[in-house]
């Protein structure tokens, strides 16, 4: 059996060449005296001019070859066809695949795909270590993503949050340094450059660049500022807004401000080749725009139009094709009112509804909703699901170009969903009307420790990325196949009860604290996993050691989940301070047994969660 791929190809496709090989060698019963040629290569004249990733697979008994579009379409191409053979790649890390034995003749298939979107992607949330990143990146194009966003000029904050051990007292510190991040970063950027992975970089921080801070986190700064002056008035003052430079609006009329943060963008551009798509954002927070007269004078939004002309002027002087991403956000959803970007064709617009219901997915056609009118320092984030895709439509209305759905799925309400099957059909249903929303791709802003009971959410979202006709019930059957087995069947009946109760807006911090239906839900919760003991006991030996990772983590989440289910339960009714004390029980439980579960739920952010949006707090 051998792989072929021409002189001088890429790096992506020698590493796809590699995977196939090896997979292969892993799979096949070889009969004696049979060989396979299989080449590779990557042909945009064989697809169609535009088109998003595409690969063509033809394979028989003896030779084939899988083309692509591009080299990373090459590697799609690769695990595609070994998925069509039955490998299956449940989550990150390759101690999670499934690896079946074929015989020679199953290798003969001749087909092709493209995908039904051109952004598939994650972007990096919670607390991650080392590891953690790069299985991520590893897993990201088995599953069909062709993006990872590390968020802020570096990924220092979530690799901090990790090495720190923040909110685990029963873990030490571990130092880790700014330094560090940078070594890092290029490890992560090489990782993904090797399998064709688009690279988006920055956002957050431009704001305290812009003041003089190094911000490559949401920290805090004691020191005196520099730049006072270009901070935005809010009540008479110029200051930091709350201390966080990263939370900080700038005074967008002031000169020296714009000036600044557009040779920042155009210098980072010009410094950063491997960057494929830069994100300019403003503050991290809302409610907190310059109230100085000349800013009075105009909205946010056109001042931000303004900003990314002046960004993409430095741009074409230094001539750089580097693609903007801008964001509509919190005051940013209000659409400009006079201003328009010159070159429409450098941006891609980026819409993140981040105060939207998880409850339901988007809803698309007529809509009677209207913009409610903008009142600066004064907004109220929306969280109905029409006036959310109102906004997105109002700046359709004056950018044409490009754009995608920025998300939250799997960053704070999926802790509502204890079974995880309302999620992945959530994201499911909201994928498969991207095309009707005018948007062209998706990126998950997430932990990328989200595998608690599983990672079916993710599956079925990069899968339905790339072929979103595909059916949400026939990606369930086969996750669950290649989790639990013959078992599959109850285990999916066990969690799809518990996501019957989901509660996940109640953990997002919507509505009120004391609600009866949450305390309803939450008892038939405890009641599910109780029943479901005897079904896990049923896959553990006489030693004590379950027959497979897939059952552990099934036993360790029905564990955390009844100790979280009773807090979520007393909160509900009122009861602050037995809530507290169930809150204190479930955190020693997953602190002190996160470092065998680490891959899989992300300590920091549950805690961080259910502290500052659900309303839980113990003394732990």
């Amino acid at each position: 059996m051998k792989v072929f791929w021409d002189d001088g190809a890429s790096e992506v496709i020698a590493y796809a060449g590699e995977e196939l090989a090896g997979y292969l060698e892993r799979m096949v019963e070889e009969p004696d005296g049979v060989f396979l040629r299989i080449h590779l290569y990557s042909d945009a004249c064989a697809f169609a001019e535009n088109a998003s990733d595409s690969y063509r697979i033809q394979i028989d008994k003896t030779k084939g070859c899988i083309v692509g579009n591009n080299d990373r379409s090459v590697l799609f191409g690769v695990y595609d066809y070994l998925h069509f053979l039955g490998c299956r790649f449940p989550m990150p890390g390759r101690q999670h695949e499934v690896v079946p034995r074929i015989a020679w003749e199953g290798l003969t298939v001749s087909y092709e795909k493209q995908a039904s979107y051109f952004h598939r992607g994650v972007c990096i949330e919670g607390a991650d270590s080392f590891e953690n990143i790069m299985d991520y990146i590893e897993w990201l194009p088995k599953v069909g993503f062709n993006s990872f966003f590390l968020q802020f000029k570096s990924p220092y904050a979530f690799l901090k949050r990790w090495y720190d051990h923040l909110e685990n007292p029963f873990t030490d510190e571990e130092p880790y340094t700014k330094e560090d991040a940078q070594r890092d970063l290029a490890a992560f950027e090489k990782a993904a450059k090797k399998r064709g992975i688009l690279i988006h970089e920055a956002g957050h921080g431009w704001t305290g660049e812009v003041l003089g801070y190094q911000t490559v986190s949401w920290d805090a700064q004691t020191e005196r500022d520099a730049f006072s002056d270009r901070m935005a008035m809010i009540n008479g003052k110029r200051e930091l807004f709350k201390g966080i430079p990263a939370d900080t609006n700038l005074c967008y009329h002031n000169k020296d401000a714009i000036d600044t943060f557009a040779s920042l963008v155009a210098s980072y551009a010009q410094e950063n080749p491997q960057t494929d798509y830069v994100h300019v954002w403003l503050a991290d927070e809302f409610n907190n725009l310059c109230e100085c007269p000349d800013c009075c004078r105009t909205t946010l939004s056109d001042q931000y139009v303004e900003l990314l002309n002046e960004i993409d002027k430095r741009l074409a002087k230094a001539g750089l094709a580097t693609r903007i991403v801008f964001l509509l956000y919190q005051e940013l959803l209000w659409p400009p009112k006079k201003s328009r970007l010159k070159n429409p064709d450098r941006f891609v617009l980026m819409f993140a509804p981040i105060s939207r219901t998880f409850e339901k997915s988007y809803e698309i056609g007529a809509s009677d909703a209207v913009l409610p009118p903008f009142r600066r320092n004064h907004i109220t984030l929306p969280v109905d699901l029409k006036e959310n895709l109102t906004f997105l439509r109002e700046w359709q209305s004056v950018f044409p170009g490009e754009g995608f759905m920025y998300d939250y799925p799997l960053g704070r309400a999926h802790y509502g969903d204890f079974g995880y099957v309302h999620t992945a059909r959530i994201v499911h249903s909201d994928i498969r009307k991207l095309g009707e929303m005018g948007l062209n791709g998706y990126i998950s802003c997430q932990e990328l420790r989200a595998a608690f009971p599983n990672a079916l959410p993710n599956y079925v979202m990069g899968r339905t990325l790339f072929e979103k006709d595909c059916h949400v019930e026939t990606l369930i059957d086969e996750y669950y196949q290649a989790c639990y087995g013959a078992d599959a069947k109850k285990v999916l009946d066990y969690l799809s009860k518990l996501s019957d109760f989901n509660c996940c807006d109640y953990v997002n911090g919507k509505g009120e604290r004391t609600d009866a239906e949450v305390a309803k839900r939450m008892e038939h919760v405890a009641a599910c996993c109780e029943a479901f003991e005897a079904e896990s006991e049923r896959h553990r030996n006489a030693e004590g050691n379950y027959e497979s990772i897939y059952w552990e983590i099934l036993e360790y989440h029905r564990n955390y989940v009844m100790l979280l289910s009773k807090a979520l339960l007393f909160l509900s009714r009122g009861e602050q301070e037995r809530a507290d004390r169930e809150w204190e029980a479930m955190r020693e439980y997953i602190c002190k047994n996160e470092e065998k579960f680490q891959p899989y739920l992300d300590v920091y952010r549950v805690l961080e969660v259910t502290q500052k949006y659900t309303g839980l707090h113990g003394k732990l």
